[in-house]
Order: structure tokens, then sequence, then C-alpha cells
């Protein structure tokens, strides 16, 4: 569970799947910012694809193979599947997609890996985060990050790797303001673009 000291902007958002138990997540909702990350619901289909939209004009996937032939409830499903471990693809891992919602608006999203296995460890991350372009230099990129990691830690992530492209310094900024650290042994990626890999304990 989250540390008590947060416990103050602390709301139960729904269970997740830990240990084979059922438990609910806790999300971190600062008051200064007021983002929640929730799951996405049959509700978001046109916030969602206008967002993928949005993000394709940079070369960037908001919504992981959402395409305009998707069944949207399908698609639904198969995130809160994969949440909770169901019919995972070879090579995937248990892991939330969740929106980040500001004032009922989708202002960018999380994903957050539960766990990583060894090929993840090396290309991977557990938390990758974006802010679509209207709601960036508002505060939304730290907020995100910040209440990700927390609740990476609710699964039990004790170490959380978060990795950004090395000439990103926003990304590179927000990270090292939630406290991600460079990895000492192994700083950088060797894929292309290479990547600085952080850990924030």
């Amino acid at each position: 569970m989250v540390d008590a000291s947060v416990n103050q902007w602390l709301t139960i958002a729904g269970p997740v799947c830990k240990d084979d138990r059922v438990v609910p997540v806790e999300h971190d909702l600062h008051p200064e910012t007021a983002v929640r990350l929730r799951p996405l619901g049959v509700d978001d289909e046109h916030a969602v694809r206008t967002a993928q939209l949005s993000m394709a004009r940079e070369g960037f996937e908001f919504a992981f193979g959402l395409t305009d032939e998707t069944d949207w409830p399908s698609y639904v499903t198969e995130l809160s599947h994969r949440q909770f471990g169901i019919d995972l693809p070879p090579g995937s891992v248990p892991a939330s997609f969740l929106a980040a919602v500001s004032d009922g608006v989708v202002v960018g999203r999380s994903s957050i890996r539960h766990r990583l296995n060894d090929e993840l460890r090396i290309v991977g991350e557990h938390v990758g985060y974006c802010v679509l372009p209207q709601f960036r230099r508002q505060g939304f990129a730290t907020e995100i990050c910040r209440q990700s990691v927390i609740i990476a830690r609710a699964f039990g992530v004790d170490g959380v790797l978060l990795t950004c492209d090395a000439d990103n310094v926003a990304s590179k900024t927000v990270i090292e303001r939630c406290g991600g650290i460079l990895d000492s042994d192994w700083p950088l990626t060797g894929t292309a673009p290479s990547k600085y890999r952080y850990w924030i304990k």
C-alpha cells in the first residue's frame, strides 16, 4: 500500500490484482494540480481517439494499439484484462493504462507495468506517460509521473524504472523532480535514440 505520509491526498479508485489478490489502488490526488489517474471507460472513446490523433502528429502513440478499426468496448475490456494479467500476449506483463483527467478533461495518460521481465529491464520501463500538447507547461507531467510512481509502488514495485530520450530536457527535469536518480551502472541505453535510465526508490 502507499506510504501513510501521503494519505491526506489519497482516494480509493478501484480494485487491481496483486499477488493473486484483489486490492484497492490508492490514487494520489494533489490539491494544487487536481489530476486524477483512472482506467478508461466506454465514455472516453471520443477523448482518447482525439488524443491519439494529436499525439500521432508528433510520432507518438497515446493509446497503444488503438486504430480506426478498433472496437472501443473491446479495447477497454482488453486493457482491463491486461491490468489483471489475463490473456497477455507473449512477452507482455500486467500493466495499468490510466487516463490523466483534470476537471473532467483528459490531459494525458500513464502506462504502468506491474513488473518487468528480462527484456523489459533492458529496453523498457515501469512507467511511461505523456501530456497532450495543449496542456503542457502546466505542471501536469510532474503530477502524472508522481502519482504513477505511487501506483507502481502499490503493486509492489520497490525500484521504479523510468526512461527518457537523452535530448528530452523536459522529461529529464520531470523525472528528476520526482526523485529519479540516474542508473550508476547503466545510465544510457544502447538503443536508438539513446535513453537515460532513472530509478525512483
